[in-house]
């Protein structure tokens, strides 16, 4: 799992129909929002403040810190050598005490890898959720809306492009997710829609005697257009 299902799991839970103003990073309850013409600091500044160097405080120091993990450095590779980051040299070189026997880092190491997967289970039992609850709303406002005679929504993902498994637990997407992705899909559809109109026309012209030179250009074309439509198909089903 990566920040990207965070960003995912987020954008389902406010696509989702009817829902109420959330509290969280950018949203603070009403009632401790800031009045607009009211100072959010009506004391004013500290008095001797106004020259006083910020203090280094967590959000700066886990800024150098994540600089100098990601850092690359140069390590050895076998015969030859690459350049990883040094958090990546830190575990490679504790999972090879792991592995010669050393105990306390079998153990950091093993607690490590468990953290991990525990964290990654975490979310995406969220996202899985989630994607149960985004799909179930979604049907039953389009189900109200076709019974009250009303053209239903076309929210991005569609639930009907969620597919589920229960059993696994897995989810498959077989739609765009978002709104760019979407107009991406009916741009590709259309090519391929296009493509497979060439098509008939082209293998049209081959029933027609023609020069052997013509003739090639003509099975070209058509192998041209059927390599774009695979293409398209494999990252669009039909």
């Amino acid at each position: 799992m990566n920040d990207d299902l965070t960003k995912k799991i987020k954008a389902l839970k406010n696509k989702m129909p009817d829902r109420s103003y959330e509290v969280g990073y950018g949203k603070p309850p009403a009632a401790t929002r800031f009045t607009k013409g009211r100072s959010g600091n009506p004391n004013g500044r500290p008095k001797g403040s106004k020259n006083q160097m910020p203090a280094m405080n967590e959000e700066r120091l886990g800024d150098i810190i994540m600089q100098e993990a990601y850092r690359p450095i140069k390590v050895k590779d076998g015969n030859k050598e690459i350049r990883i980051p040094t958090a990546q040299a830190i575990v490679r070189s504790m999972s090879i005490n792991a592995l010669r026997g050393d105990h306390r880092a079998q153990k950091t190491f093993t607690d490590l890898v468990s953290k991990k997967e525990a964290k990654d289970k975490k979310q995406y039992d969220e996202f899985l959720q989630t994607m149960i609850d985004y799909k179930l709303k979604w049907e039953d406002e389009i189900d109200r809306h076709k019974l009250m005679g009303i053209r239903p929504p076309e929210p991005v993902p569609h639930p009907d492009h969620i597919q589920i498994d229960l059993a696994t637990g897995q989810v498959r997407i077989t739609g765009p997710f978002t709104k760019e992705e979407k107009l991406m899909w009916e741009k590709r559809n259309k090519r391929r829609e296009a493509a497979h109109e060439a098509i008939k026309i082209f293998e049209a012209e081959l029933k027609h005697p023609k020069n052997k030179k013509y003739k090639k250009i003509i099975e070209d074309e058509i192998a041209s257009e059927k390599r774009i439509i695979a293409i398209i198909s494999a990252r669009i089903p039909d």
